[in-house]
């Protein structure tokens, strides 16, 4: 069974619409918080979901059996069902609101926990501070919105700064950056005074606005041919738009502008 811990918060409450054979997770609002394709219930549908994947060119493949991925955020549960279900490997999701869980259960076909499956219900500022992670987590994906989706609800230093400790020595953390308010260089720079300004990396925004950075535990600068050569790998073996990433995803120069 999943680890509950309870918040005093009040917390939204949560639904789902079909659109043809798309389906959305919505947290008492239109704002999608992720979707789900009814064919395909274990592949990820949107693109920038697809992106927080990006820890994987920095991984060797024979190594994956033995990682173990880190989701703050459950959503409609793509990246936790994606890492488990496709990837095979050790997960853990941490998320604030059991409706979530109820609705990922029910609707978006999530596993039950098992020997490599763990929901823990809790605030990810409070967990991610829990010692027994700390060097545990080789892949980190961050994208904690709340129901207004405005801004990210955990965004500062010293949360970036524990996010960085959870990781093992090769670990990545992935997080998106996507808001109505003009956010976007301020989150940069403080993930950049945590994780240091050459371990950052970002991709272009998307369509919708969803900015994907990747910040590294030990920062390290793969030339082409080797992120080239992990990107078919990942493509290949995922099924994962991978080698279109490396057009859009470098690393942030030293003044960690946005990228255009």
């Amino acid at each position: 069974m999943s680890t509950l811990k309870k918040s005093a918060r009040v917390l939204p409450e949560v639904n789902f619409s079909d659109w043809g054979d798309v389906r959305s997770l919505h947290l008492g609002t239109p704002w999608i918080q992720g979707t789900m394709r009814l064919d395909a219930p274990y592949d990820i549908e949107l693109e920038y979901v697809q992106r927080m994947m990006a820890w994987l060119l920095f991984m060797d493949p024979a190594t994956l059996p033995r990682r173990h991925a880190m989701q703050l955020g459950l959503g409609s549960g793509a990246l936790t069902k994606f890492c488990r279900k496709q990837l095979k490997i050790c997960t853990t999701a941490i998320e604030l609101n059991p409706q979530v869980l109820h609705a990922c259960r029910g609707w978006f076909k999530l596993p039950a926990d098992d020997a490599k499956l763990r929901v823990v219900i809790a605030d990810a500022a409070e967990e991610i501070r829990n010692p027994m992670w700390a060097g545990n987590v080789d892949a980190l994906q961050v994208d904690l919105y709340d129901d207004d989706a405005a801004a990210p609800v955990l965004d500062s230093a010293a949360f970036y700064a524990d996010c960085r400790r959870v990781l093992s020595d090769d670990g990545c953390m992935t997080v998106n950056l996507f808001g109505r308010a003009s956010s976007y260089p301020q989150s940069v720079a403080k993930i950049a005074e945590a994780f240091g300004a050459d371990a950052v990396w970002a991709f272009k925004p998307t369509r919708e606005g969803n900015t994907v950075v990747l910040a590294q535990r030990t920062p390290s600068r793969p030339g082409r041919e080797r992120l080239a050569e992990r990107a078919e790998n990942i493509q290949t073996q995922c099924k994962l738009p991978a080698a279109k990433w490396l057009r859009v995803f470098k690393p942030m120069e030293p003044k960690l502008r946005s990228p255009a």
